[in-house]
Parts: C-alpha cells; structure tokens; sequence
C-alpha cells in the first residue's frame, strides 16, 4: 500500500515537472542548451573515438599477434629523443639470418624504405610511357617478409630467394601504384616494365589495397614499390636504416622470442652487462597501448570541454528553478496548507530540475548521434559509433547535473514557511 501511493506521489511529481516544462517551453529550452552542448559534443567524441579505436586497433592486429620488431629507435615514445638515442648506430641487415636461427622463431626478415617518416610518404616515381606515379614509397625487403606478414596480391606473385641473390630488377606495385600506371580497366602489369628511378624493373606482382586507419582519402600504404632487400641495396646504397622483423613459433612465445631477440642484440652489439639497450624492441601490442593512451588523452580533453558546457548548463538550471520557486510561491503554500509534505515539495522541484536537464541530455544525445552519423557518411573509413552504454552516459550525465544543481532550489521550496507563502502576491 505504502510503495502503491509513493509511485502515486512520483508520478504525480513528474506530471507536475512536465507541466511547467509545457508552460514554459522557450525559457526551458534555452536553460537547457548549454546541457544540450555539452552532452552532445560528449557523444560525438565518444562516437568518433570509438571508431578511431576499432580502425587502429583493427589495422594493428591484421599484423598478426605474433609479430616482433626491432629497430634503433622506440616507435611508441612521445617527446624529443635524447641525444644518446639520436647517436644510435643502424641495425645490420645480416642480422636477420641469425634470428632466424633463434630456437622459437618461425621466420625473420630486413627491410629498407626511401621515404619521408613525418609525412608517410614517397619520394620517388615510377613511370610508364607517358604515365607517372609521383611521391612513391620504395621499399627493400628480405622474401620472408611475405610470410611473417601474409602479403595479399590482387594479382601475380612475390618475389624469392634466387630474386634477392640475383639483385633482381622486379617489383611488386603497391595498388594505387598500379592503377596510375596502368589505368585501363582490363590492362594486366604483370610481366610489363616500367622505369623506376632511372633503371628498367620488370613487374611481378600487384599488391592488393590495405586498410587503412585513418582519413577518407587515399592510403599512402598502397602507392610503393616493393622489390628485393639486395635489388634496394643497389638501387640506394646509402640507405642503411634497418628494421628487423621476427615472427614467433606461436603467439605463446612472442615474450620469449622478445627476450632471445634482445640478448641476440646485444650480442651483436657488443653491450656489456651495465650498459643498456641502445636499439628498441616491440611488439603490435605496444602500438594499441600507445594509440590506447593518445585516444584516452583527446577523450579526456574533450570530456572537459563538454562539462564546461554542462556547467553553465547546470547553473542555468539552478537559476531557472529559483526563478521558479519564486513564481510559485503561493502555489506552495496551497500545497502545504491542504497536506503536502516537504518531502513532496523537495521532490516536485528535485524532479522538475532533473527532468529538464534529462530532456536536455535526450536533445545532446540525439544530436551527438546525428554528428556520428555524419561523420560515419562523410568518412566511410571511419566506423564512428553510438552505443548503448555511450546512449546511457550522456542521459545519465544529464539527470545527474540536474539533481546536483537542483537541490538547493528544491530544498529552498520544503523549507517555506505555507503562512507566509499564502501571503505571496
């Protein structure tokens, strides 16, 4: 009995909540707007964050979860590199043949780019007859390359060992590559030459395009050249700047092929025991964590400059609710002459100042949504997503400003005096 007329008495605060709502409606909307801001730039961060993550994280475990890599400097760092670390010697391409021979590695591999790292992309170009392919990644790899990373080919195939000893003008073309070249629709590179830097390449293979994490436009990844590590060593013979590759038995040895890839370093390097690592060595893990650290860090930026939104949302609130307890004033103190308690008052306003945030957090939500989608259309290669739990948060977020700012107002109207209040003009 009691708990059907406390759910009487609720409902019938929040039919009297959305009754000044109604009596009110541009007063409501604009206090609300800064709750509306702020829950909707919330969720389209979280949405767009979200498809940031499933693109990275996506694009970083297609490497495989078995992957070991080894270079001078540490790709997962932020900041300036010391001196010390800019003073690194290269790694030595022969060393991949002996961590091949370590006891858990199925495969290893070297490879050398000619490229510029700040921007991502080429600086060379391919040409054929008249068509020319500009600003093209060249890239020297040792064949077990294409096992350690399962390389996709639209068509032809990969080049071998004898290839590499034979320092082999072949190439396999990146896909956009190979349509610049090559445009027409049933035109085949296979078998066909084309001038690379000067010198004749025969092309073998065409890579198929590759996934890429961020942006809508063209992948940089899928406009290079691929030829074999010792083809490169001619081609660019003051190139030394190697990146190792190792590919571990089973996922279950990646941190004991890191510790044998680690000792096998410094074998080579010569370190004594005291003397620390001076090459970085990582796994696909350690991009996901850093990409993990940059999106918690932009999530947390854009957290703030919501709730500074939501702030002046939620003093807004507060403002409007005192103006409407002043208003009402002798509507109070009818109340309380014919019984109402101040339990019933503090909860009529409590709600009232809930609700309307909580409509605002409704509004934010589906505008936030709205941007998402947007995005989603504009950039199909970035999957922004709304969830469930995102829907909940901003609605939540919401009610909760509402009830914080609410309370003074509300806990003003219990505690009036119903004499006092009857007299209000």
């Amino acid at each position: 009995m009691r708990e059907a007329r406390g759910f009487g008495e609720f409902k019938e605060a929040v039919g009297l909540a959305f009754d000044a709502l109604r009596r009110n409606p541009l007063r409501s909307f604009l206090t609300i707007l800064g709750i509306v801001i702020g829950v909707s730039t919330v969720i389209a961060i979280s949405a767009v964050v979200n498809g940031l993550n499933a693109n990275v994280i996506g694009s970083v475990e297609s490497l495989g979860s078995n992957i070991v890599i080894a270079y001078r400097f540490s790709w997962a760092t932020f900041g300036r590199p010391s001196p010390e670390v800019l003073q690194r010697k290269e790694l030595k391409w022969e060393w991949a043949e002996g961590i091949g021979q370590l006891p858990h590695v199925e495969a290893s591999a070297a490879s050398l780019r000619s490229f510029q790292p700040e921007f991502d992309t080429g600086t060379s170009f391919v040409r054929r007859g008249n068509f020319r392919a500009k600003n093209v990644i060249l890239e020297g790899d040792s064949p077990a390359i294409s096992q350690i990373f399962d390389v996709e080919l639209e068509r032809g195939r990969f080049f071998n060992e004898t290839d590499n000893e034979h320092h082999s003008a072949v190439t396999v073309l990146g896909h956009d590559t190979a349509l610049t070249l090559f445009p027409e629709p049933h035109e085949d590179p296979v078998g066909q030459e084309v001038l690379l830097e000067g010198k004749v390449f025969t092309v073998i293979g065409v890579a198929a395009p590759q996934k890429q994490a961020f942006g809508n436009g063209k992948n940089p990844e899928d406009n290079q050249a691929l030829m074999p590590l010792r083809t490169m060593q001619s081609l660019h013979p003051e190139l030394k700047d190697y990146v190792l590759f190792a590919k571990a038995s089973d996922a279950k040895y990646v941190p004991v092929v890191v510790d044998e890839l680690r000792e096998y370093l410094r074998r080579m390097r010569r370190l004594s025991s005291d003397k620390q690592d001076d090459f970085a060595i990582f796994t696909p893990d350690a991009f996901i964590d850093l990409w993990k650290q940059i999106s918690g860090g932009l999530f947390v930026v854009m957290f703030a400059v919501g709730s500074v939104a939501l702030l002046v949302g939620g003093i807004g609130v507060m403002n409007i609710m005192l103006v409407s307890v002043t208003e009402r004033t002798r509507e109070i103190g009818v109340r309380k002459a014919i019984g109402a308690k101040r339990s019933n008052i503090l909860m009529q306003f409590l709600l009232e100042a809930t609700t309307l945030a909580a409509v605002g957090g409704a509004i934010g939500v589906i505008l936030g949504a709205a941007f998402a989608l947007a995005v989603r259309l504009i950039f199909p290669s970035l999957p922004a997503s709304i969830t469930v739990s995102l829907v909940i948060l901003g609605v939540s977020i919401a009610g909760a400003v509402g009830i914080f700012f609410g309370v003074y107002p509300a806990w003003k109207a219990a505690q009036m005096n119903p004499v006092e209040a009857l007299r209000y003009e």
